[in-house]
Formats: C-alpha cells, sequence, structure tokens
C-alpha cells in the first residue's frame, strides 16, 4: 500500500526517493540512495535488503535491470515484491511481482521510476510521471510534486499515514562530510505529504545553501514594517514597528536568524529573501495562519524568496 519515485537529477548528480504509504514510518523501509550507486525503493511486502545489496550491484557496475533480476532471483518472494532502481546514469528499472494487490504497476521515464500498489487507481502513476516531467524546480522539489499528484489522482487506496525524502548528492550532506543532502521522514500523521513539503521547507532554509544574490534587495514599505511587526511581537525587536528597515531591526533579523539556526545563509541573503518572499506568504499559507506569532510566516517567505536562487 505504498506509491513511490525514485529519480536521479542529472545537473546536480542527485538521486533521490520520495514515497507515501499506509504504513507507519515508511521511511525506515522504502528508500535507499547512495551518491556513488544511484537510487531504490523496495516496497509491497519489502525485502529491505533489495536496498544495501540493490545499490551495492550498481556500484559493480550492473545495470539497473541487471540488479533488479540477480535481486528477485535469489528471493524466493519475488512475486510480492516490487522495486524501482534508478542508476547514476540516470538508467530507471523496475519490477512489479505478479502476488502484488491491486492496483499494483510501474512507469519509467527519462531518469526517473514510479511504482505502486494497492492504489486507488493507474492514474495515481501516470499523474506522478507527469508531474516529475513538468514541475519546475530541483530533484527534491519535482519528487514533492510528484507524490502530490500521485496522492491527488488517488493515491494508496487505505489511505495516508506516512511519507519520506531521501536525496543523496556528493558531498551534499551536513558540512560536506557525507552525501546526505536531503533526509526528512513523516513517521505518522493525517496529510503525511503536506507534513513532509513543510518541513522539508524548513529543512532546505535551514541546511542547504543557495546561490548569493547578485543585486541583494533591502526590507522597505509594507514588507519591513510586517517584518518588523513580527520581530516586535516575538521580542526580538525593542519598540515600536515601522517601515523604516535600520540598524536596529537588521539587530533583531540576525537574532532571529541566530536564533532558527539560519546561519547558512548570511544576513544580507535573508533580508533579500525576506523583501522578494514577503507578500507571497503573506497572500495564505495555512501553517503561517496557524501561527500567531508570526514566526512561521518569516520561515515560509525567507523560503519563498530563497527559490529565485539555485541550490549549491
Amino acid at each position: 500500500m505504498t506509491f513511490s519515485i525514485a529519480a536521479r537529477d542529472p545537473e546536480t548528480d542527485a538521486v533521490g526517493v520520495a514515497v507515501q504509504s499506509k504504513f507507519v514510518s515508511v521511511g525506515a523501509v522504502v528508500p535507499f540512495v547512495s551518491a556513488d550507486a544511484g537510487a531504490v525503493a523496495t516496497q509491497s511486502f519489502a525485502n529491505v535488503a533489495y536496498g544495501p545489496d540493490g545499490l551495492d550491484l550498481l556500484r559493480e557496475g550492473n545495470a539497473p535491470a541487471e540488479a533488479i533480476e540477480a535481486l528477485t532471483d535469489a528471493d524466493d518472494e519475488a512475486e510480492q515484491r516490487q522495486v524501482g532502481v534508478v542508476g547514476l546514469d540516470g538508467e530507471p528499472a523496475a519490477f512489479t511481482g505478479a502476488e502484488c494487490f491491486d492496483v499494483a504497476g510501474d512507469r519509467q521515464g527519462e531518469h526517473y521510476t514510479v511504482q505502486g500498489n494497492i492504489l486507488a487507481n493507474e492514474a495515481t502513476l501516470d499523474a506522478m510521471a507527469e508531474a516529475f516531467e513538468t514541475v519546475d524546480g530541483g530533484l527534491p522539489d519535482r519528487l514533492i510534486a510528484a507524490l502530490h499528484a500521485g496522492n491527488d489522482a488517488g493515491g494508496d487506496s487505505r489511505g495516508e499515514q506516512s511519507a519520506a525524502l531521501s536525496v543523496a548528492k556528493p558531498e551534499g550532506g551536513y558540512d560536506g562530510k557525507n552525501d546526505r543532502w536531503v533526509d526528512v521522514r513523516v513517521d505518522d500523521h493525517e496529510r503525511p505529504i503536506d507534513e513532509l513539503e513543510r518541513v522539508f521547507k524548513l529543512y532546505d532554509v535551514t541546511l542547504l545553501a543557495r546561490e548569493e544574490p547578485d543585486d541583494p534587495a533591502e526590507l522597505s514599505g509594507e514588507a519591513a514594517l510586517a517584518v518588523s511587526s513580527v520581530l516586535s511581537d516575538t521580542g526580538f525587536l525593542d519598540g515600536e514597528a515601522t517601515d523604516a528597515f535600520g540598524e536596529a531591526e537588521r539587530a533583531a533579523l540576525e537574532d532571529f536568524r541566530g536564533m532558527n539556526n539560519f546561519e547558512n545563509h548570511s544576513l544580507t541573503v535573508i533580508e533579500d529573501a525576506l523583501a522578494r518572499g514577503w507578500a507571497e506568504a503573506a497572500a495564505g499559507d495555512a501553517a503561517a495562519e496557524r501561527d500567531e506569532n508570526g514566526e512561521s510566516r518569516l520561515t515560509d517567505a525567507i523560503w519563498r524568496g530563497l527559490q529565485r536562487y539555485d541550490r549549491l
């Protein structure tokens, strides 16, 4: 009762898996990624050995289809399994065993494979493929978009419970010390894909680096007043908020940046992102609207403003 996508981004050499299931902690079972091998999604009475073993087979030079053949040939219960594999060259392959519960199937395209079982319909797979091919953005954004599209088209026939996003990139991990570029999980939630996207946005702002803006914008006018008001309401700024964003306001924003672990971006970048992203964030974000003091809206505005610049 799972649908997933495994994919590669040729521009960044990143490989990843995104998955949703009516199963607790699906991120602990389905996704396996490595920047020196590729991506594997193992599901439907999942044989979790398919993950590390499949990555080893890819490292040894086997094509994804060859890796799947080796995995399933050695498995007496292979007909109950489902697996999708993408190699470092973007070649995809998948296997859906004859004993997987309906609706079960897979689709492949350039640099990706989608697969699912116990689905509401086959349109789930088609919608995931179309979204991945057409949505703009980096690999994490396109993977999340594929999950949303599949869920909207029907998704898991038993409902929703957990979701995960795992992406590896050479030296993509914290401080460049490993390849774990994105690692976000939602283990139990009524709307796990929505929650996965919310957590990923926070992860993105906190941990993923961006190109520096050539012409950074400064806060002024209504946006400056709104941001200053939030900083004042949350205790970062002493005194009344105004539409002039000066030394005191920037000092408060610097404190906000440090308190929220946004040191991955300079104060100049944070202000630029707020100036460019505030109007869009203020137009309506459900999570921010539930945030009485506005800190979530600040974070959302920063994330939206950062979208203008490529991730490094």
